[in-house]
């Protein structure tokens, strides 16, 4: 993609939202509190950060049932899922690698210490309130991995007044059954929510690739390939009449999925947090944030029914933090992190566990109308020492309802478990990588709804990638990444319409016959369009457009994968408040598309739920 297509299509598509022939209808816009982007508690629209927060109303709303299925054209991010259901899911935000991005479960880092990845597609979608994208570098306030970004998932709570029960359960194409139900208590001290669910299908045949065309496979395997999954979720909470809170959360998914291989073709999978949280405010400027938890990751892979591999990782978490509000214009806050990685496996690993402790502070403030947030970080590695990023935002209200921002940070990740310690082919000497990004945009509000503007930049430097001659991972890639997010959203005639742009120039800037290349996997354009109207009392409609321009599935760009247009359809039929039935029908012209060669993803196909809510 040529450079100056950017600034071109950010100005076309400026002047396309300030245009105006949009209906003056602004209920519908919410203004929900995150915690993700500072650390602290602010609304969405106060942050200075890019972010993205979908809540259980947009869950139910989309019909979607998977993580990567509610992520699919999500500004700023890229999904590679490798054939249908339970499959390896990746999530590349703002064009950074897979392992680039933060994951946290109810205030616990997640992921696997020996991958760098989570396991998004062993996450049970039933088990979600809401979740919090924050797009941009913040390892000035979460230490490694969080170059591109951080999501932030939060389990179910319970609210509102007395006990409420919820249930859900449907079928459809691929044979596929889900189930889920719930039972919450709200009052005005404390409040407990606990969610069980469970889906199996019996899948598609998830690659056609052979050994010399991806997949891992000596020949193509067309069966179908199947997914299972049991999950469920406790949290519950008090607060005393002192003032302190605890809060305290569980989560487990164990899964069973099948997929093509030839050393492994089944893996059973489990992913478990469990963590607490108390907030307590000795004085009226000071609030003290205690957090601790246990993350954990499990893959047993088979042949058939022989035992090949396994590899189980546990991440334990400690982070206090001190809030001290000077006056309404100046927070500061200081923090510690602390974090262990063990891993056990049937490989052979040198190092079993490292430790990282983590210190930081910021200052958010107010000071003639301009906003500042200022972040600086030291962590100190057991494996590779210290590193030190820093993060600078800046906002300022052009008018009443239009602001600039500004944000400037460093970030790095710390090299994972495989490629420092794995028998044979890795590197104990890596270096993380390290990155310096850059960002400017405007955000505003209209009689006709909210958009908001950004284009990034992002440089990083001493990728890790797999050197042949040696047969290890090296600190040799560099790469350039710019980028352009466009959203807005707004009513017309009693439809409701969200819709983004996402333009990325991904390229790599190593040395060698791949310097200026597309980075892997990445499309270069995504647009998506969600539609949704409520019909009278009883029924509503929507629909989803996703289009996604070509992408190359290698570092030499030699296998293109083609773009595609994806088109889905969803009703609702509300019987009275509690009960509704809902049905959707996904792919409707049955586009056939990648994103990894040779693996598929689902045609048309249908499903349908019954859903009852307090």
């Amino acid at each position: 993609m040529q450079n100056y297509r950017f600034p071109v299509l950010a100005i076309i598509f400026y002047l396309g939202l300030t245009g105006s022939t949009f209906a003056a209808n602004t209920d519908h816009l919410e203004k929900p509190v995150i915690v993700t982007a500072t650390r602290t508690a602010q609304t969405a629209d106060a942050t200075l950060a890019s972010v993205t927060v979908i809540t259980r109303k947009d869950i139910e709303r989309q019909q979607a049932r998977s993580i990567q299925d509610l992520f699919r054209g999500v500004p700023g991010i890229n999904v590679v899922n490798q054939g249908g259901p339970g499959k390896a899911t990746f999530m590349q935000m703002r064009g950074t690698e897979s392992d680039h991005v933060l994951v946290m479960i109810d205030n616990i880092k997640v992921g696997s210490a020996t991958s760098g990845t989570t396991a998004f597609e062993n996450i049970p979608i039933e088990q979600i309130d809401r979740i919090e994208i924050v797009r941009g570098p913040r390892s000035s306030l979460y230490g490694s991995e969080a170059i591109g970004g951080v999501i932030h998932i939060f389990t179910r709570k319970g609210d509102g007044v007395g006990f409420r029960q919820n249930f859900g359960f449907g079928g459809g194409s691929f044979g596929t059954l889900e189930g889920s139900t719930g039972l919450s208590y709200g009052g005005k001290q404390g409040w407990f929510n606990m969610t069980a669910s469970g889906i199996g299908t019996q899948g598609f045949n998830a690659c056609t690739g052979s050994s010399t065309a991806g997949c891992f496979i000596d020949e193509p395997q067309p069966d179908r390939d199947g997914y299972r999954n049991v999950a469920g979720s406790a949290r519950a909470g008090y607060r005393f009449q002192n003032g302190l809170e605890i809060d305290a959360n569980f989560m487990q998914s164990a899964g069973k999925t099948q997929y093509d291989g030839s050393f492994s073709n089944k893996a059973v999978l489990m992913q478990q947090v469990i963590g607490g949280t108390a907030r307590y405010s000795p004085l009226n400027f000071w609030r003290i944030n205690l957090i601790g938890g246990r993350s954990r990751e499990d893959s047993d892979n088979f042949f058939g029914g022989t035992f090949r591999d396994r590899f189980n990782t546990i991440r334990d978490t400690i982070s206090v933090l001190n809030d001290f509000t000077i006056n309404p214009n100046h927070v500061l806050t200081i923090g510690m992190d602390y974090q262990k990685d063990h891993v056990r496996s049937s490989e052979a690993f040198t190092v079993h566990s490292r430790t990282n402790w983590g210190v930081f502070a910021q200052h958010q403030a107010t000071i003639a109308k301009h906003d500042f947030q200022l972040s600086v970080r030291h962590d100190d590695n057991q494996q590779f020492g210290s590193r030190v990023t820093g993060g600078v935002g800046w906002g300022f209200p052009l008018t009443e309802n239009v602001r600039l921002l500004a944000n400037f940070g460093t970030a790095f990740k710390a090299p994972t478990f495989n490629e420092l310690y794995f028998p044979f082919s890795s590197n104990p000497n890596l270096r993380p990588e390290d990155s310096l990004s850059y960002e400017f945009g405007t955000r505003g509000k209209a009689a006709w709804g909210d958009w908001s503007l950004n284009v990034y930049e992002t440089h990083i430097d001493h990728l890790i990638a797999f050197d042949a001659t040696t047969f290890s991972p090296v600190n040799v890639d560099k790469a350039r990444i710019r980028g352009f997010e466009g959203i807005f959203s707004t009513q017309i005639k009693g439809w409701q319409f969200n819709t983004n742009l996402t333009l990325l120039d991904p390229e790599n800037r190593s040395t060698g016959l791949n310097r200026g290349n597309i980075l892997p996997r990445r499309a270069e354009q995504s647009f998506r369009l969600d539609a949704d109207r409520q019909l009278g009392q009883h029924y509503s409609v929507g629909a989803m457009l996703l289009v996604e321009g070509e992408r190359f599935d290698d570092l030499s760009n030699a296998r293109k994968l083609d773009s595609y247009v994806k088109f889905d359809l969803r009703a609702e039929y509300i019987f009275n408040k509690h009960w509704r039935l809902q049905g959707r029908i996904e792919n409707v012209f049955n586009e056939r598309y990648e994103t990894a060669a040779f693996f598929n993803q689902p045609g048309r196909n249908f499903f349908a739920m019954v859903r009852y809510q307090p």
